[in-house]
């Protein structure tokens, strides 16, 4: 091959080089599609815990849902009301009012008040405890193993264990919902942080069996029902439950309770000797 053959291959190559990189740039520049602004100031804003209590995989994916409108401004617990009101000024909308919540535990079967049929010894998997006769240890089907299933997935330190079950700080909670989807036997729900009062019991059992079980399971007596002039506690399916919208947090039905299966931060029954 002699060198004007050479030259030439080269030329061409660097020509058509040359035509198509400036194809790709006029396409870049005609189609290109602006970023919107507004992805990164609210992404800015979020709180990068990535923790999925907002439904959607992370961070990044929530602030583009924002920004699509497929998402509520609202869903970030984790940053709560200040974070709805950055998202909603960037997004040119009015605030929303954010309740704050937090996660609690329906169940208060520690060790001194619950009744085990055998003691486990295991891994530290609530789901793994649940897979041995009778549903786990635990007397009662519903109340909680203490195993820590929603202690693994916490990751704002806001679950302790404390005498066989587990406890949320309500300080340190965020309401990111993970330990809600953790736990096998549904037994954390989300309720109104400046609400204190709660029904620590989750089963469906009649009275006469909870009895049996847990010192303070509720056993379906209605007593609350009867002492409650707001219409905001009512039992259903053996179990007690609290209209949150309704409550004022006037202690009657936690006075009321027989088995102190209701408790209140305001009002706290005295130990009989």
């Amino acid at each position: 091959m002699d060198i004007s053959t050479i030259a030439f291959s080269a030329l061409t190559i660097s020509g058509m080089g040359l035509l198509l990189g400036t194809g790709l740039g006029y396409a870049a520049v005609k189609f290109k599609v602006e970023a919107d602004e507004r992805l990164q100031l609210i992404r800015d804003i979020l709180p990068g815990a990535n923790c999925g209590g907002c439904g959607y995989p992370g961070c990044d994916a929530y602030a583009e849902a924002v920004v699509s409108g497929s998402a509520p401004l609202t869903a970030c617990s984790v940053g709560g009301a200040a974070v709805v009101a950055g998202i909603s000024e960037i997004m040119g909308v009015e605030a929303v009012a954010v309740t704050k919540q937090v996660a609690f535990v329906k169940c208060n079967g520690n060790n001194t008040n619950a009744l085990f049929k055998y003691d486990y010894s295991g891994l530290n998997d609530c789901q793994a405890a649940m897979q041995l006769a009778g549903g786990g240890s635990k007397a009662c089907i519903y109340g909680c193993l203490g195993c820590g299933s929603c202690y693994n997935v916490c990751r704002f330190e806001a679950i302790e264990f404390v005498d066989g079950i587990v406890k949320i700080n309500r300080e340190k909670c965020t309401a990111c919902k993970q330990c809600v989807g953790a736990c096998p036997k549904s037994l954390i729900t989300l309720v109104p942080y400046d609400n204190y009062v709660n029904v620590t019991c989750n089963s469906r059992d009649a009275g006469k069996i909870v009895r049996g079980n847990c010192k303070v399971g509720c056993i379906s007596c209605k007593m609350c029902e009867k002492a409650c002039k707001f219409d905001a506690v009512h039992v259903e399916n053996n179990c007690a439950i609290i209209d949150y919208d309704k409550c004022t947090m006037c202690d009657e039905c936690v006075k009321k309770c027989p088995t102190s299966a209701i408790v209140s931060k305001t009002f706290v029954k005295e130990t009989k000797a």
